[in-house]
Formats: C-alpha cells, sequence, structure tokens
C-alpha cells in the first residue's frame, strides 16, 4: 500500500518533471539558429556524481519532496548525474559541512542561514525573527531582492545560494507552558539553536532563560526537564519525536524556515553547462511542489494533535502577534549596524 510520503513524493516528482525535461531539452538543442550555416560544438556531459548533504532525517518533506526529488530527476535526464544523498547530519553537522562544501567534496547542502552566517555574518539576517511576513514574502525577496546579499556571500565564500526550500514556519511547543504573547516567555527555558541569529531571536520574542544543546541532546533535555520547550517547524518537530514529551502547540511562527540550496564553485567546475542549467532549473522547479508537502504535511499533523484532547493547539487568532511582531523589529533596529542592519531593514521593506 503506498504511503502518504511516497504518494506525494511521486506526485511532486512528476510536476517537477515537465519543467526540467523542457530544461535538458532546450539545452541538449544548443547550437545555432536553424539556416545559419554553422552549429558550435556541443559541450560533452562527462559523468559527475554529486553529493547531496542535510541535516533532516528521512521523514521530513525537504527529503521525500526536496532532495529525493532532485535525485531522481536529475538521474532521469540521462545527462551523466549520479546523486548520492545523505540526510540526518551522516556527513556532520552544518558548521562542520560548510568547508566541505567550498572544497567541492560535498557538492550541494540545505543550510538554514544562521550557521552559513558563522561564515559570511550578514547571511544571518534573513533568519531574524519575523523578518519575513510569510513564505510568500520570502519567495518574493528571493526572487526579486536576494541578489546583492546572494552575490557578497558568493564573493566571500565561493558559494553560491541557488535557491531556497520552505522547510516550516519555525513555532513553539512546550509541556504545559501556553504561551499568547511575549510576557508568558519571561523565564521560560526553551531550547534554541546555539547560533549569535537564533539566541538573537530568543532576545527578541521575550525569551530570557534559551538554552542552549546540540541537536542531538534536544529530546534528553525536554524529557529531563532542563528544557521546557523548543522551537522548531511542526515537520521537524514531529520527525524528532519532540511531541513525546510535549504537548501544547503555539502557532506563532516567528521565523520563516528556508532552507538555502548551496554549491560551491569548485562543484559548478566538475560540470558541463548544461548539467548547471539542468541543476539550477530543477532545484528552482521544486521549490514550490515541496511548499505544498510541506504545508500539507504540516496540516496533517495538526489536525492529529488537535483531534488529541492530550494536546493544546493555540492557534494564531489567539496569540497577540501584532505584540510579537512589533517587539521583534523594534529589538532588531537596535541589535543589527551597519550591512546587517541596512540588509535587514530592506527584507523588511520589501514586505510593502
Amino acid at each position: 500500500m503506498a504511503t502518504a510520503r511516497s504518494t506525494r513524493r511521486s506526485r511532486f516528482a512528476a510536476a517537477v518533471l515537465a519543467g526540467s525535461a523542457l530544461v535538458a531539452t532546450g539545452c541538449a538543442g544548443g547550437g545555432t539558429p536553424e539556416g545559419s550555416g554553422s552549429e558550435a560544438p556541443a559541450e560533452e556531459n562527462n559523468p559527475v556524481t554529486l553529493t547531496v548533504a542535510t541535516s533532516q532525517n528521512e521523514q521530513t518533506p525537504n527529503f521525500y519532496c526536496g532532495v529525493e526529488v532532485l535525485k531522481e530527476e536529475l538521474e532521469g535526464a540521462d545527462i551523466g548525474f549520479t546523486v548520492e544523498l545523505f540526510p540526518a547530519s551522516q556527513l556532520g553537522p552544518d558548521a562542520d559541512r560548510f568547508p566541505l562544501v567550498q572544497a567541492g567534496d560535498i557538492d550541494i547542502d540545505l543550510q538554514g542561514a544562521s550557521a552559513l552566517s558563522s561564515t559570511f555574518e550578514p547571511i544571518g539576517v534573513v533568519d531574524a525573527a519575523y523578518a519575513f511576513n510569510d513564505v510568500d514574502h520570502a519567495f518574493e525577496w528571493i526572487d526579486a531582492s536576494s541578489e546583492d546579499l546572494f552575490t557578497q556571500f558568493h564573493d566571500a565564500t565561493g558559494v553560491r545560494i541557488v535557491d531556497g526550500w520552505f522547510f516550516g514556519d519555525r513555532t513553539f511547543t512546550t509541556k504545559d507552558v501556553e504561551i499568547t504573547g511575549p510576557d508568558d516567555l519571561a523565564g521560560v527555558p526553551l531550547r534554541f539553536p546555539n547560533s549569535p541569529q537564533f539566541l538573537a531571536n530568543a532576545d527578541a520574542l521575550g525569551v530570557t532563560n534559551p538554552v542552549s544543546v546540540a541537536v542531538e541532546e534536544v529530546y534528553t533535555a525536554l524529557q529531563q526537564g532542563i528544557a521546557v520547550g523548543q522551537e522548531n517547524p511542526i515537520v521537524a518537530t514531529e520527525s524528532s519525536s519532540y511531541f513525546e514529551v510535549l504537548d501544547t502547540i503555539v502557532l506563532n511562527n516567528h521565523q520563516v524556515g528556508i532552507h538555502w540550496i548551496i554549491v560551491s564553485d569548485a562543484t559548478y567546475d566538475k560540470m558541463s553547462d548544461e548539467q548547471a542549467a539542468l541543476l539550477e532549473e530543477t532545484i528552482h522547479n521544486i521549490r514550490p511542489d515541496n511548499r505544498a508537502c510541506v504545508d500539507e504535511a504540516t496540516e496533517e499533523i495538526l489536525d492529529k494533535y488537535r483531534e488529541d484532547a492530550a494536546y493544546t493547539v493555540i492557534e494564531q487568532e489567539d496569540i497577540d502577534m501584532e505584540a510579537f511582531i512589533s517587539q521583534a523589529e523594534e529589538f532588531f533596529n537596535g541589535y543589527y549596524t551597519g550591512e546587517n542592519l541596512e540588509a535587514y531593514q530592506a527584507i523588511r521593506e520589501s514586505a510593502g
């Protein structure tokens, strides 16, 4: 029997195939216009093995509606690609993997901006709490306004941000702590990732007692009461089994979670122009279908807990969203300086 996961993956893979096939056909056509009397020689597509790494496990949509689809489409195009997938931080945590991406030892990685900011600080602002109004705003910014920041990132690192896939809105989940506004966060030990940007988010939201433990230690910290809650997209909270020890879901959506798809110049040097074009177009084509997959999975999970009396789901209409948003914006306008402040304000201004 087909599972919901396999059905979604097949459906989204079929949708992506239509767009990717056109690119492959167009690139393969190449040459000069008919009747010109000459044709440029076609560049050879040598065999290329691409290593794809991600911190996400196989139960998250960005794996089964993202990188698995990428593998299927690139290998199915029959222009020399072999794709090897390494989920669940098999090749190390984000910070350890980035130098391997720069060297071309890892060809494609999914990274959050906070992790990337350890190498190029200004990129971290895209992970600021409520920087983006929603995922539509984030995608509009990527397509219309990200070029300057992404070019600076590439110039500093030799790594290109090809696109971003939606990972889910980051929300609070707790053990018996109901949160409807910033004041409810004072003194509550909530786990945040140990990066300057995420800890700044904690401060901006009103968290006075952030708990920084490695992702591998989060479940134990929650189980032992070291932290009484954490923040993550719903799909990540579910795939990590945190709901075994947490019972309250707060849909305050304080951060649009984006996984940035990064590829280094060293990897581009391995590929022909046709292969590089197909890679970029396939990554871009996956984006809307992956988003739909994340949204569908998120709602399925939430509906399960809405129907279970052991859980409490605090809906957005019961949360003082304006208090959260205005407090975060005031905080970051004072927290950032220089080019970081300029990047943050440009994102906020792009919201209209």
